[in-house]
């Protein structure tokens, strides 16, 4: 999610602030490859230390906080059950959290301090894929894992020249297929067959949820009678939303983020709009239902990662667990995605046998049915999890488990 910018400058500059830092407070002792024996980190292994530090480089504070607040609850609750049980190899996991407030800059700047400073075996974050994109340069040079638990863009794990990034890997499944996934839902099962796009101009994210939903739906026999865009922070859309209705659609997509989203459907409903509403995961956040308000979600739709409906014995397993730490607050996607990017970085460092960068990439490429609460995963050559999507409906407020859609 969110959109990409470019943090090279950003990179360089605060590295050598650090390096100088580094050296002022450690004497230049360090050792050259990056890490001793008894950093998780560094060359020795899994052979020393007390301790498997994990770096969470997520958004605390700023516009998409909700996000990242989510995932932290998630890593936690993971951490002390793995914990719990003996840690991996008899190591305990250490989560060291840093906000990136929401910003592509400060992501850059927290991946740097991680690697850095704190000698981390891994990232997990960001949770947008503009943040996400922000640290690959970071993570590449200090041969560090990224594992981002919802970063949906494709060019967080290829890049624009089409080669794979080697060390970053995603647990959540891509925008490409979110736009297909929500198309077909709308052609097939609501049967619609003229539908509107309106989409934030400035995301990455939104852009390709517009593409790849506008393409499926047209391919299954639909057209588009209109697209607008919106820009984030953008608060009144009346205007917009006119000119949409007047081109009398049956269904309308909005692949966007809950703080625009929840503002769009209001005024919407408030214009007499009363068809289906639909978009991606960018959706899933509490605060949509206090923007929009629950009558006004009532016939919308999103996909997503999981839905703490589902019957399916992990999912409920998980979902007890997560109340029970949480004063029986219900997880949402976020939460699943979190506490899932634990496990599975921490079935790669157990395959791995090591907490050496270069051997948990490798092993996470090699990753294979692997159940985890959001779904069984198979990493493939571009480093993304094939898994199944949900598809959820909201009603007075709350969501409901709609159906599931396999890749």
């Amino acid at each position: 999610m969110k959109k990409i910018i470019g943090s090279k400058v950003s990179y360089l500059l605060v590295s050598l602030t650090l390096f100088v830092g580094l050296l002022a407070g450690c004497g230049g002792s360090g050792n050259s490859d990056g890490g001793a024996s008894n950093q998780p980190g560094g060359s020795g292994g899994s052979g020393g230390g007390e301790s498997i530090k994990i770096g969470a480089n997520l958004e605390l504070s700023g516009a998409v906080a909700s996000y990242g607040q989510s995932i932290a609850e998630g890593i936690d609750l993971a951490v002390e059950e793995i914990n719990k049980g003996g840690g991996i190899d008899g190591k305990k996991l250490e989560i060291i959290k840093v906000d990136n407030k929401s910003d592509a800059a400060e992501a850059t700047n927290a991946a740097i301090k991680l690697t850095s400073q704190d000698k981390v075996s891994a990232i997990i974050g960001a949770a947008t894929s503009g943040d996400t994109v922000a640290q690959v340069q970071v993570v590449t040079d200090n041969h560090t894992v990224l594992l981002t638990p919802s970063g949906t863009s494709p060019i967080v794990t290829v890049g624009q020249d089409g080669k794979v990034n080697d060390y970053v890997f995603r647990t959540c499944f891509i925008d490409p297929f979110q736009g297909n996934v929500a198309a077909n839902f709308a052609a097939k099962e609501l049967k619609v067959t003229k539908a509107a796009i309106f989409a934030d101009s400035a995301s990455d994210y939104a852009k390709g949820l517009a593409v790849s939903f506008k393409d499926t739906f047209t391919k299954a026999g639909g057209s588009i009678v209109s697209e607008e865009a919106y820009v984030a922070k953008d608060t009144d859309f009346r205007a917009t939303l006119t000119r949409i209705k007047a081109a009398n659609p049956e269904f309308i997509f909005i692949p966007g983020y809950y703080e625009e989203v929840g503002l769009i459907i209001k005024q919407a409903r408030e214009l007499g709009i009363t068809v289906p509403f639909m978009g991606g995961d960018g959706w899933d956040s509490p605060k949509l239902v206090e923007l929009a308000g629950a009558a006004a979600l009532n016939n919308t739709y999103i996909t997503n990662h999981y839905s703490s409906e589902d019957p399916d014995k992990t999912i409920q397993t998980f979902v007890t667990a997560f109340k029970g730490k949480y004063n029986g607050k219900s997880p949402d996607a976020f939460n699943a995605l979190g506490y899932d990017s634990v496990y599975l970085l921490a079935d790669g460092i157990k395959r791995a046998g090591s907490a050496d960068g270069a051997k948990i990439k490798d092993a996470l490429a090699q990753t294979k049915d692997l159940a985890l609460v959001s779904g069984k995963i198979t990493i493939d050559q571009q480093h993304n999890p094939a898994k199944t999507a949900t598809v959820l409906e909201y009603k007075d407020g709350k969501q409901v488990f709609k159906t599931k859609v396999n890749p």
